[in-house]
């Protein structure tokens, strides 16, 4: 039997493009009710959990945006780089590195200012260049080396996260921590203004601010047309003028220094002292999110809202119905394949043996 796949002529609509996102979601939600339901338990209830606690209750929507700010900054750190169609898988070493990084300042180099001022934005500072530095590694290989972005910006997630590992179980573990592998707790000049007692801070604000900058970045600099030239043709774009080795490199800079902001808010802002797996794995649910919002920072914005509702949504059905919180990373995991095989089946016709499907 002859199976081929071909290209279909016309692009698909921004309206199939939308409805096919919400069946992919759908069909996960689906799909993970039949996994449930094989775990023993009435997937109705978890849903019912799932949703009102971070939905429909004040502390649970606090505690719903708390877990936004980490998925919308590194939401938006791979979007930039999805933009110029380079494939960042590296924002949750991004995020690690923009925590160590704020952490060294907080505890140890910065640690004599007492004007939070001063103290906050040079920690955000220091964040973004060490996650910039860090996406700016995979950049720089891929521009000399040939190096496959996919590949470097993974690898690199091992080493930081390993990093954050080795400094908390050994030289940076806190001297009031009883042994736990945890740093000392920043001061207070390096804390975030903190609006409720549940860890609602300055930072998600801060967030949205920023997907209003990548928006402008995107939209309206000639940074941002650059970027476009490049994703979409790289061959022209090199014979138009633009150095696409140094826009690589630049691009998964930013892309890298904003997951640093990230990491820099969460330990200022929510945790206050670095301590390992600190993250759920924000930064791989953040490709989820930025693909769900097909690219754009304002729609990352309502995606990374509701994906915070799941996290918190999760422990909850955890908590009352003994479902396991890997079930968030299996929902994860089934509405990406979802949206890639739906956005296949947009794009590409296949036959077998003549017939179309």
């Amino acid at each position: 039997m002859r199976l081929r796949i071909e290209r279909k002529k016309e692009d698909p609509t921004k309206l199939s493009i939308f409805l096919m996102s919400i069946f992919s979601v759908l069909a996960s939600l689906v799909i993970l009710g039949f996994i449930i339901l094989s775990l023993g338990k009435n997937p109705i209830d978890a849903y019912i959990q799932l949703t009102s606690w971070p939905f429909g209750t004040i502390a649970g929507l606090t505690q719903t945006l708390v877990s936004m700010m980490p998925l919308l900054f590194t939401s938006l750190g791979v979007l930039i780089a999805f933009k110029m169609k380079l494939w960042n898988i590296g924002a949750e070493g991004q995020f690690y590195m923009g925590a160590f990084a704020a952490t060294w300042g907080a505890l140890f180099l910065f640690n004599k200012i007492s004007n939070p001022w001063i103290m906050l934005p040079l920690l955000a500072i220091f964040a973004a260049a060490f996650g910039g530095a860090w996406g700016a590694a995979s950049g720089w290989m891929k521009a000399k080396l040939g190096v496959n972005e996919i590949l470097s910006t993974l690898m690199l997630n091992y080493i930081a996260i390993y990093w954050v590992n080795y400094l908390v179980y050994g030289p940076w573990k806190g001297k009031g921590s009883y042994n736990f592998p945890i740093t000392a707790t920043f001061p207070k000049s390096a804390i975030l203004p903190q609006y409720t007692s549940d860890g609602l801070n300055l930072g998600i604000f801060l967030a949205i601010a920023t997907s209003f900058f990548v928006y402008y970045l995107l939209r309206w600099t000639k940074f941002g047309f650059h970027m476009d030239i490049v994703g979409d043709n790289p061959t022209a774009a090199k014979y138009s003028g633009i150095n696409v080795g140094k826009m690589t490199i630049a691009v998964l800079a930013l892309s890298g220094a904003i997951s640093g902001l990230g990491g820099m808010m969460q330990m200022s802002g929510v945790l206050f002292r670095l301590q390992p797996n600190f993250s759920p794995g924000y930064g791989y649910t953040a490709i989820i999110v930025a693909w769900l919002a097909r690219l754009n920072p304002f729609v990352a914005i309502v995606v990374a809202f509701l994906f915070g509702g799941l996290l918190v949504g999760t422990q909850q059905i955890q908590l009352f119905l003994q479902i396991p919180f890997s079930l968030v990373s299996v929902f994860e995991g089934l509405v990406l394949f979802s949206l890639i095989s739906g956005e296949a089946l947009l794009r590409y016709k296949v036959k077998i043996g003549g017939v179309k499907v």
